[in-house]
């Protein structure tokens, strides 16, 4: 595994984006200057995030989320190997 996080990444298992190898490892995501834990999809390339849209839900029973426009940072919180953190 490298240390660079995929351009886009999803923590919905119905996505073709989704990848739980690179979940476990933990995902840090910056959006316009801000850390934000909330991320349920980002794209890197093309500058978005989607978000949980308050506690709505959609017919299928999933979170409604957002789309928004911005400058998008990712990192992984730990370790190619899994010791420590990226930080340490």
């Amino acid at each position: 595994m490298s240390d660079t996080p995929p351009d886009r990444l999803s923590n919905d298992p119905r996505s073709p984006f989704y990848q739980p190898e690179l979940l476990e490892r933990g995902i840090g995501i910056r959006f316009n200057g801000t850390e934000r834990n909330n991320v349920e999809e980002y794209c890197i390339s093309e500058g978005w995030v989607r978000v949980q849209a308050g506690r709505s839900l959609d017919r299928r029973g999933m979170p409604m989320t957002m789309k928004i426009k911005g400058t998008v940072e990712a990192w992984f919180l730990d370790t190619a190997d899994g010791t420590g953190t990226a930080a340490d």
